[in-house]
C-alpha cells in the first residue's frame, strides 16, 4: 500500500507532465519508489511549482487571534488544497448548514435568477425604500461651540484609560473615544431628568421635611422632562411636546401648594395605589438614578433617596420624624448586615490567607475577583429579624437559627447562597442528594431522614412556618428517595431506606397499637388510607357511564397517586420489588434490615390490597421468612452484630402477625404457604432464654409468635397446633404469677408475653365454643356452603378456667402491694377478658350445667369482682375517666405532630405525653374488661345485678357521663382508633346501667341520664361498631325504662306549657307524647326496618364482638369516613322516603299514591322526633335548626296529600312551633345551606312549586310559607313569592292568628328593597294581595310601603323617584279602602282585626308630604 510521501510524489509528478506536454501521464505499476524520486527530482531542476500548498486552517470555534496564537506557536496541520477549478456539482441531500447551501450551485439552477437573488446595485436597494416618519422627532440643532473645527484627538488624552483596556475589549482610539463621549453624554441627561421626580422615596414614609426639601429641589432644577411619562400612549404626534406640558403643570401645582396638602396628597397617593405599581416607580427611579463608581463601591438607591434636605421648623414635624425614624430604625436593624456586604470592597493581596509565590503557574497576576470565596465569611446578623427567611439545618436535622455563629470545620457552611448562614436548606439538600458524589448524596439524604424524623415528632411547628413534610412531599421526596433506592452505592441506598423508614413510620403509632393488642378487640384497627376525595368528574353521569375506582387507578400517573396517597404511590413505583431486591441480593446492615421490615409493617397497615401486594411480591416473604425467621441458628458472637442474616428478627414476625390481621386469607396463605405453623411451633415451644440470642429480643420473638398464634386463632385457623402445643402453653400459663426480671425493661417484656399467651388462650376458647354450633349447622346445611367445625373442641379448654382464676385471685391480691401492684394491674385486663370468653361460651354448650355455673359466678363476684370494684386502685381508675377521655377533651387528639393528608397516622407522640389513654397502664384496658365481664354474667345470673350498682352510680362515672352530653368528638385517624375503644367502655357501662335501672331505685334516678349518653353514642360509633348501634337502638335507645318522663307526669307540664299557643283547635303536645310513648316498640321497629341497609355490616360486626371466629374476614375495619350514622338520623324514614319518591329535583313529579305503610312510617318518625324535642332536646342540638326545618319540610315534597294526612299534620304542627319558639327561631340561619342541599333557597323554590300545586290552602303548608318570608331573611325568597308565584297570594290564608311566629319579624325593620316595595304596590293595586285571601303578607305590605312612600329621609334619586311616583299613584286610588290603609297605616297590631291600627286623619308631617307632592297638580287644575 503505498505511503502518503508516495501519493504526494505522484500528484507532483502527473501535475508537471501536463504542465510540459500537455498531458498527464499516471503512474504504472510497474515503475518503483526511485522511478517516483527521479521524476520528482527532474521536476525539481525543470523549476516547476508543486499544485499543492500547506495552508494552516484557522479554528473556527477560537476565532482569528487564537488561530494566529496557534501559527505563531507552531501547531500546524497539513491541509491539501487543490488549486484546479472543480467541476459543476451535481444535486446532491440538502445540508443542514445553510452557510454551505448558500455555496452551492447545481446544473439546473438558471444564472439570471442567481444574479437577480445577489444583485447590489443601487436600483435594487432604491426601489423598496420606506421614508421614516419624522413628523414627531424633535430637531435639535447642534450645539454651538467657540472652535472652528472639531476637537483634535490626542493619544495622550487616551492615556487615563490604559487600566481600563482590558476591560473594555481591543478596541481602537477612536472607537474608544467615541464611547466616552456616549457615556458622558447619558451622564448629563441623567442629571437634568433626576430633579423632576414627582414621588419622593415610596419604601418608607419620609418626613415632611423631606417632601419640601424635595420640592425646592424640583423648583430649582426645572429643566429637562419627567422620567416616568413618556407619552408613548397618548396616540398623537406631538406627543412628546404634550408630555412636557403635563410635566410643567405638575410642576405649578406644586408651587403653589403648601408643605401639609405636598404631604397629604402624597398620603393619598401612596394608599391609593397598588403596591406592585409602587415597586415599579421606585424601580424606574433606581435605574434613572445618577451615580459613578468611587473607591467605596456603587451609590445604593437608599443613599439617594434619604439624601440630607433641609431642615424642618414645624414642632409637629419634628416629632413625626422622630417616630417615624425610631419606628424605621427597628425595621432596619436586621438589614444592616445585608447592606455591609453589598457595599463590601474587594479583597486585596494583603487579605488574602495565603500569599501567591512568583513559583506558582499563572499567579503572577492577582484577580481579586476570582479569589472573594477564600476570605472570611461575614458574621451573622446580630439579632432576630422579623422577615420570613430560609430554614437552614444542621446534618441532625435540627433547625438552626439564623443569629447563631458556628464554626466552619463542622461543614455547614459549603453552599452558596448567605454564605455566612450555617446549615443547609431543603432546595441545597435536594441538590445534594443528586450530587456525582457519594458522601454528599449519603450526607443529604441522612440529613432530610433526621429532618422527617424531628417534623413528625412537631419540632418545628412553633419555629416555621408551613409544614416541613407536605413541602417535601410536593417538591418530589418521595420520587427523590425512590430513585436513590436504585442507587448503586450501598451507602446511598442504606440512607435512603433509612429516609423511607422515616417518613412512612412512627414508632409511637406501633408501640400504642402494640399496647392496644390484649384490649377487647385490641387486634381490630382501622386502615390507614387518606381520606378519600370526591371526584367531580363524574358527576351528572348515568351509573353505567361512570368509571370505575380500579379504571380510574389505572389512569392516573406516579405523581397523581403519590400526591393522594403517599403510600400507595411508592408502591405504584414498583417499590416492594426493589425493597426485596436489596433483603435477597445487596444483605445490608442490620440498621437497615430492621427500616425496611418497619417500613413494611407500615404499608401492610395502610389496606387489605397493599398487605395482599406484599404476600404477592415474588420472593418477598420468602426472603424475610428464610433469612430472618430461621428455625435453626448459631449464637451471635459478639454483642453488636454485623448481619441479622440467619437470626430470628422479631419484627419479621411482626410483620407476618400484621399482614394475617389483614384477613383470613392472607392468614391461611401464611400459615399453610409460607410455612407459619412450623414458625409456631419453634417460636412457642422454645423458651426465650434457650433462644441463643439477646434476652429483649428473644422476649419479643417468642411475643410476636403469641401474637401471630392469637390473630390465627381469632380467625379459628392454626387451632390444632394448640392441641400440639397444650403441654406447652399450660406451663406458661401457670409460671405466669413467677416473675422474675433482671431489669424494668426486661419485666415489661416478660407481661406482655403473658398478655400474648392470654389472648391466644381466649381466642382459642370461642373457637372452641362455636364447634357444636358449626357441627349443628354442617349438619342442617344440606349442600349449601357453611365453615366446617373447628379442629378444637369444649373439652379441649375445660381445664383452662381454674388455672386462669387461680391466676386472677392472685393479681388482685398483688393489688395490696405495692411492688407488684404495676404488674397485676397491667395483667387483670387479659385474665379478666378470658374469664368472660369461657362463661359467654360455657351457657350455649350441650354441657352446660346452669346450677353449677352460678355458683361459680357468685363464688367469682365475692372473692374477685366485688374486691376489685372496692380497691382503691379501681377508684383511682375511674376519677379518671373525665380528664382522660377523648370524648371529653377533643383538644387530646389534636396533631402534636406535622399532619400529611396523603400520609395519615395516628399522633400517638402527643397521646403518650398528654394523656395516660394509649399507655400500658390506660384507664381504658382494666375498666373495660371489667364491664365486659359483668354485662355476661349478670346476663347468666341476673340476681347478681344490684351487687354492681355503686360502680355505676359513683360519682366519678356519673360525673363521667354528664360530660359526654353534649359533647362534640372529632373524628381523625388520631382519635377514631382510641375513640373506638372509649366506645366499648360507654356501652359497656350503659348496658349495665339498663340492666340496673330497673332493680335499683338509685339509679332510675339517672334513667334520663344514661337515655341521653346512649342516644349521643349512636351518632358517634364508627365504622366497623355497627352491632353495638343495633344493641343500643334494639335495647335502650326506645326503653320505656329509660323515659320515665311519662310515667311522673312531664307530659302533663308539656300540655300546661301548650296552653300558651294561640291556636287551641289542634291537640295538645301532652296528648301527642302520651301515644308517641305508647308506641315506642313500634318506634323502635320502623327505624330499625330503615337501616337494613347496614345489615351486613351488623352481622360482620356482630362476629368479631361475639367472638364468631370462623366468620370473621379480617380485623382491619371498614374504612374510616366518619361515624356510622349521621347525626340527624332521627329523621332517616322521611329523607328515606323523600328519596325513594324521586321528588329531589323540586317537585316536579307528582305520585299519585305512597307506598304501603309510608304514612305509618312517618307518623312514627315525627312522634320520635317529637320525643326528642320535647324530652331530650340537647341530642339534637348537634342538627342545625335549617336542617331540621328542612328535613321537616320533606312531608309537603314526599306526596301532593301526606300532609293531610290528620296525624301526620297533628305532629307536623307540633314540630313547627317548636322549632318556631324565641329560641329556636333566632337561631334559625336560612342562609347557611342544609347538610345535603345546595342552598335552602333551592328548597324554598320546590315549595313554592308544590304549594301552588296541592296546597288547598292548608295552613300548616302556609305556614311554612311564611317562615322564610321574615324580614332578617334573604329578599330572593320574598322577590320569588311576589314575582314569580304571585298567583299563590290567593291561597295564602294564614290568619294572624294562626300564625306561631311573632308580626314583628315581618315588619322590622323597613324593607329597603326598591324593586320588592314596587311589587308589594303592585299587587295590592292589582288585586293579587287582599286581606281577606292572605291577611298576614297584607299587613307586612301595607306596613313597609306607608313608611317608605312618606319618609323623608334623604335617599338616591332614584328612590327618591320611586317614593314620589307611589305617593302619587296611591293618592289618586280608586280603592278607597286600600287608600287609607296605606295613607292612614300608623302601627303593626296582631290582636286587631286588620292587623295594624290607623290613624282618624292624616298626620300633619304626612299631610304636608302629601300636599309636597300633589298639591300643586291640584292648585293646577289637574284634580
Amino acid at each position: 500500500m503505498p505511503s502518503r510521501l508516495q501519493l504526494k510524489l505522484d500528484n507532483d509528478l502527473r501535475n508537471t507532465k501536463c504542465g510540459e506536454f500537455g498531458m498527464l501521464r499516471r503512474p504504472k505499476p510497474t515503475e518503483s519508489e526511485a522511478d517516483l524520486l527521479r521524476e520528482q527530482q527532474e521536476l525539481l531542476a525543470a523549476g516547476g511549482q508543486s499544485t499543492v500548498a500547506v495552508v494552516k486552517r484557522p479554528d473556527k470555534r477560537r476565532g482569528d487571534a487564537a488561530a494566529a496564537e496557534a501559527h505563531e506557536q507552531g501547531n500546524q496541520r497539513d491541509v491539501v488544497t487543490i488549486e484546479d477549478e472543480l467541476p459543476t456539482l451535481t444535486p446532491a441531500p440538502p445540508k443542514k448548514s445553510r452557510f454551505k447551501q448558500e455555496r452551492v450551485h447545481f446544473e439546473d439552477e438558471d444564472p439570471e435568477e442567481r444574479l437577480d437573488r445577489h444583485d447590489t446595485h443601487i436600483s435594487a436597494v432604491l426601489s423598496r425604500i420606506i421614508e421614516r416618519d419624522t413628523s414627531a422627532v424633535p430637531v435639535s440643532l447642534p450645539c454651538i461651540t467657540g472652535t472652528a473645527f472639531p476637537k483634535v484627538l490626542h493619544r495622550s488624552v487616551m492615556e487615563s484609560e490604559v487600566q481600563e483596556r482590558a476591560l473594555r475589549g481591543r478596541k481602537s482610539i477612536f472607537a474608544r473615544q467615541i464611547a466616552a463621549q456616549r457615556a458622558k453624554k447619558e451622564d448629563s441627561s441623567a442629571s437634568r431628568h433626576v430633579g423632576f421626580l414627582p414621588l419622593v422615596n415610596m419604601e418608607t414614609e419620609q418626613p415632611e421635611s423631606d417632601v419640601m426639601g424635595k420640592c425646592c429641589h424640583i423648583s430649582q432644577n426645572r429643566v429637562g422632562g419627567p422620567v416616568l411619562l413618556t407619552g408613548q400612549g397618548l396616540g398623537i404626534a406631538n406627543s412628546a411636546m404634550e408630555t412636557m406640558k403635563i410635566h410643567e403643570e405638575n410642576q405649578a401645582k406644586l408651587q403653589v401648594m403648601s408643605q401639609s396638602e405636598i404631604l397629604e396628597e402624597q398620603r393619598k397617593l401612596l394608599a391609593q395605589l397598588d403596591p406592585r405599581l409602587v415597586e415599579f416607580v421606585r424601580s424606574r427611579k433606581a435605574q434613572r438614578t445618577p451615580g459613578s463608581e468611587s473607591a467605596s463601591g456603587p451609590v445604593q438607591r437608599e443613599d439617594f433617596l434619604n439624601e440630607p434636605l433641609p431642615n424642618s421648623t414645624s414642632p409637629e414635624l419634628d416629632h413625626s420624624i422622630k417616630a417615624q425614624e425610631s419606628q424605621r430604625d427597628t425595621m432596619e436593624d436586621d438589614e444592616e448586615d445585608e447592606n455591609q456586604l453589598v457595599v463590601q470592597a474587594p479583597i486585596t493581596e494583603e487579605e488574602l490567607p495565603i500569599k501567591p509565590q512568583k513559583e506558582w503557574l499563572h499567579m503572577d497576576k492577582v484577580e481579586p475577583e476570582k479569589l472573594e470565596w477564600t476570605r472570611d465569611l461575614p458574621a451573622p446578623r446580630k439579632q432576630s429579624t422579623k422577615k420570613a427567611m430560609q430554614a437552614r439545618f444542621d446534618f441532625a436535622g435540627t433547625l438552626i437559627p439564623p443569629t447563631k455563629d458556628l464554626p466552619t470545620h463542622l461543614g455547614l457552611h459549603h453552599h452558596g447562597e448567605e454564605p455566612e448562614l450555617a446549615g443547609y436548606s431543603l432546595q441545597e439538600l435536594f441538590l445534594l442528594s443528586r450530587s456525582q458524589l457519594n458522601q454528599q448524596r449519603n450526607l443529604a439524604i441522612s440529613t432530610l431522614a433526621n429532618v422527617l424524623a424531628k417534623a413528625h415528632a412537631g419540632e418545628y411547628i412553633s419555629s416555621l412556618k408551613g409544614s416541613v413534610l407536605s413541602s417535601l412531599l410536593d417538591a418530589g421526596l418521595l420520587f427523590l428517595l425512590r430513585f436513590s433506592l436504585d442507587d448503586s452505592v450501598e451507602g446511598v441506598m442504606s440512607a435512603a431506606v433509612h429516609a423511607l423508614r422515616a417518613l412512612l413510620v412512627s414508632s409511637d403509632d406501633e408501640e400504642c397499637l402494640d399496647n392496644a393488642f390484649p384490649w377487647v378487640l385490641g387486634m381490630a384497627t382501622f386502615p390507614l388510607l387518606p381520606t378519600a376525595q370526591e371526584d367531580e368528574d363524574d358527576e351528572g353521569l348515568d351509573e353505567t357511564m361512570k368509571e370505575t375506582a380500579k379504571e380510574k387507578e389505572e389512569k392516573k400517573i406516579d405523581h397523581d397517586v403519590a400526591r393522594q396517597d403517599v403510600v400507595k404511590g411508592f408502591l405504584k413505583m414498583q417499590g416492594l420489588p426493589r425493597l426485596r431486591y436489596i433483603l435477597e441480593v445487596v444483605r445490608p446492615s442490620p440498621r437497615v434490615v430492621l427500616d425496611i421490615l418497619e417500613v413494611l409493617i407500615r404499608i401492610a397497615r395502610h389496606s387489605t390490597a397493599a398487605a395482599t401486594q406484599i404476600l404477592a411480591c415474588p420472593r418477598l416473604m420468602n426472603t424475610v421468612i428464610s433469612e430472618f425467621l430461621p428455625c435453626s441458628w448459631a449464637p451471635a458472637t459478639s454483642r453488636a452484630l454485623s448481619s441479622l442474616y440467619g437470626l430470628p428478627v422479631a419484627l419479621a414476625m411482626k410483620l407476618l402477625r400484621v399482614l394475617a390481621s389483614a384477613g383470613r386469607h392472607a392468614c391461611a396463605r401464611i400459615l399453610n404457604s409460607l410455612g407459619g405453623k412450623e414458625l409456631l411451633s419453634r417460636f412457642v415451644v422454645v423458651e426465650p432464654s434457650e433462644m441463643l440470642l439477646e434476652a429483649g429480643e428473644a422476649l419479643r420473638c417468642s411475643t410476636e409468635a403469641l401474637r401471630l398464634f392469637a390473630v390465627a386463632a381469632s380467625y379459628g385457623q392454626a387451632c390444632n397446633l394448640y392441641t400440639d402445643l397444650y403441654p406447652v402453653l399450660v406451663k406458661r400459663l401457670q409460671a405466669g404469677n413467677r416473675l422474675c426480671a433482671s431489669s424494668e425493661a426486661v419485666l415489661f417484656l416478660e407481661l406482655d408475653r403473658i398478655k400474648a399467651l392470654l389472648v391466644l388462650l381466649t381466642w382459642v376458647t370461642q373457637t372452641a365454643g362455636c364447634h357444636e354450633e358449626l357441627q349443628r349447622d354442617l349438619v342442617s346445611a344440606q349442600g349449601t356452603e357453611c365453615p366446617p367445625p373447628p379442629p378444637v373442641v369444649w373439652s379441649h379448654v375445660m381445664g383452662l378456667q381454674p388455672t386462669v382464676i387461680s391466676s386472677l385471685k392472685g393479681c388482685v391480691r398483688a393489688l395490696d402491694g405495692p411492688a407488684q401492684m404495676s404488674s397485676a394491674l397491667i395483667l387483670l385486663p387479659s385474665y379478666l377478658l378470658y374469664i368472660e370468653a369461657y362463661y359467654s361460651q360455657l351457657c350455649v354448650q350441650s354441657s352446660f350445667q346452669p346450677v353449677q355455673c352460678l355458683q361459680e359466678l357468685e363464688s367469682l363476684t365475692s372473692d374477685v369482682l366485688l374486691p376489685l370494684i372496692s380497691h382503691q386502685a379501681m377508684r383511682n381508675i375511674t376519677s379518671s375517666f373525665r380528664s382522660s377521655s377523648m370524648i371529653c377533651n377533643p383538644g387530646l387528639s389534636a396533631a402534636g405532630g406535622e399532619v400529611v393528608p396523603s400520609l395519615p397516622s395516628l399522633g400517638c407522640s402527643r397521646l403518650k405525653t398528654s394523656s395516660t389513654m394509649a399507655g400500658p397502664n390506660s384507664p381504658l384496658s382494666l375498666p373495660t374488661a371489667l364491664l365486659y365481664l359483668l354485662n355476661t354474667i349478670t346476663s347468666i345470673h341476673k340476681g347478681l345485678i344490684k351487687k354492681f350498682s355503686h360502680l355505676i352510680l359513683s360519682d366519678s362515672v356519673l360525673s363521667y357521663l354528664r360530660s359526654c352530653i353534649g359533647a362534640m368528638p372529632s373524628v381523625s385517624h388520631m382519635s377514631a382508633w382510641i375513640l373506638h375503644h372509649e366506645h366499648h367502655l360507654l356501652y359497656l357501662l350503659l348496658r349495665l346501667a339498663h340492666k340496673l335501672v330497673p332493680v335499683d331505685p338509685e339509679a332510675a334516678k339517672h334513667a334520663a341520664l344514661f337515655h341521653q349518653v346512649s342516644l349521643a353514642l349512636v351518632s358517634w360509633l364508627l365504622p366497623g361498631s355497627e352491632y353495638l348501634a343495633h344493641e343500643l337502638m334494639s335495647v335502650m335507645t326506645f326503653s320505656h325504662s329509660l323515659l320515665p318522663e311519662g310515667v311522673h307526669g312531664e307530659t302533663e307540664v308539656a300540655a300546661l306549657a301548650e296552653l300558651q299557643l294561640k291556636d287551641r283547635t289542634s291537640p295538645a303536645v301532652g296528648a301527642l307524647l302520651c301515644d308517641a310513648l305508647q308506641y315506642l316498640p313500634s318506634i323502635r321497629g320502623c327505624y330499625l326496618t330503615h337501616l337494613a341497609h347496614l345489615e351486613s355490616s351488623v352481622l360482620s360486626s356482630r362476629d368479631r364482638y361475639l367472638g364468631r371466629t370462623p366468620f370473621v374476614s379480617s380485623y382491619l375495619l371498614p374504612e374510616l369516613t366518619g361515624p356510622s350514622l349521621p347525626s340527624d338520623w332521627p329523621f332517616l324514614p322521611l329523607i328515606s322516603l323523600y328519596e325513594r319518591m324521586g321528588l329531589s329535583a323540586g317537585g316536579e313529579q307528582q305520585v299519585e299514591s305512597l307506598p304501603a305503610g309510608s304514612v305509618q312510617s312517618v307518623t312514627h318518625c315525627l312522634q320520635w322526633l317529637l320525643v326528642l324535642e320535647s324530652l331530650r332536646e340537647q341530642v339534637l342540638t348537634v342538627v342545625p335548626p335549617v336542617a331540621k326545618l328542612a328535613r321537616l319540610a320533606f312531608v309537603f315534597l314526599c306526596s301532593s296529600d301526606l300532609f293531610l294526612e290528620r296525624p301526620v299534620q297533628e305532629l307536623t304542627w307540633a314540630l313547627f312551633r317548636g322549632l318556631t319558639r324565641p329560641a329556636q327561631l333566632e337561631a334559625l340561619d336560612l342562609g347557611s345551606p342544609p347538610p345535603g342541599l345546595a342552598s335552602f333557597h333551592d328548597l324554598y323554590s320546590a315549595l313554592l312549586a308544590q304549594y301552588e300545586a296541592v296546597s288547598f290552602g292548608d295552613p300548616l303548608f302556609g305556614c311554612f310559607m311564611l317562615l322564610p318570608l321574615q324580614r332578617r331573611y334573604s329578599v330572593t325568597m320574598r322577590l320569588a313569592v311576589f314575582g314569580e308565584h304571585v298567583g299563590m297570594l290567593r291561597s295564602l290564608g294564614v290568619s294572624l292568628q294562626q300564625l306561631p311566629i311573632p308580626l314583628e319579624k315581618f315588619t322590622c325593620p323597613m324593607e329597603d328593597s326598591l324593586p320588592l316595595l314596587r311589587l308589594y304596590f303592585r299587587a295590592l293595586v292589582t288585586g293579587a294581595l287582599k286581606r281577606n285571601w292572605c291577611p298576614v303578607l297584607y299587613v307586612v305590605a301595607v306596613a313597609h310601603l306607608n313608611p317608605f312612600i312618606f319618609s323623608q329621609n334623604e335617599v338616591a334619586e332614584e328612590k327618591e323617584a320611586a317614593r314620589r311616583s307611589l305617593l302619587r299613584k296611591t293618592y289618586y286610588l280608586t280603592d278607597e279602602v286600600l287608600k287609607n290603609h296605606l295613607l292612614l297605616f300608623r302601627l303593626p297590631q296582631e290582636n286587631s282585626e286588620l292587623g295594624f291600627s290607623t290613624y282618624e286623619q292624616l298626620p300633619p308631617i304626612r299631610a304636608r308630604r302629601l300636599e309636597s307632592i300633589v298639591g300643586t297638580e291640584v292648585k293646577g287644575g289637574e284634580r
